[in-house]
């Protein structure tokens, strides 16, 4: 009988989030960095440009996911955008993102504003 109320209380220490936590806070980071990786995934017209190499959307994150899980460093969405998602750890030339239509973006920054977009959707949801 104690084991099973000392599993409830800290099952519902997990469940019930933190008062004063916002729902985009709520979401693990894991999470966000994931959700991330998958809409370069759904970039299908796209490219990656990394060390002057171009790569599909499907290379780009399979990429990403490799160096993420190198790096056991990363602990919050924003160290994935700096450390994995910003330049080559070798050359140190930035990543790029090669639109169909020509435009070119730089990766962080594409990150920082689907990241947002996030953001807002979520903070959406909780109104």
């Amino acid at each position: 009988m104690a084991f099973s109320l000392l599993v409830l209380v800290f099952a519902g220490f997990w469940i019930d989030p933190p008062e004063g936590k916002s729902k985009e806070e709520q979401v693990p980071e894991k999470e966000k960095i994931e959700t991330l990786i998958k809409q370069v995934e759904g970039l299908k017209k796209a490219k990656f440009v990394r060390n002057d190499q171009e790569y599909d959307a499907q290379s780009a994150a399979t990429f990403l996911r490799r160096k993420w899980a190198n790096d056991k460093t990363i602990q919050t969405v924003d160290d994935f955008i700096a450390k994995v998602a910003t330049k080559s750890g070798t050359s140190g030339k930035p990543y790029l993102i090669r639109f169909q239509e020509g435009k070119e973006v730089k990766s962080n920054e594409w990150f920082r504003a689907e990241l947002q977009k996030l953001t807002n959707k979520s903070s959406l949801k909780t109104r």
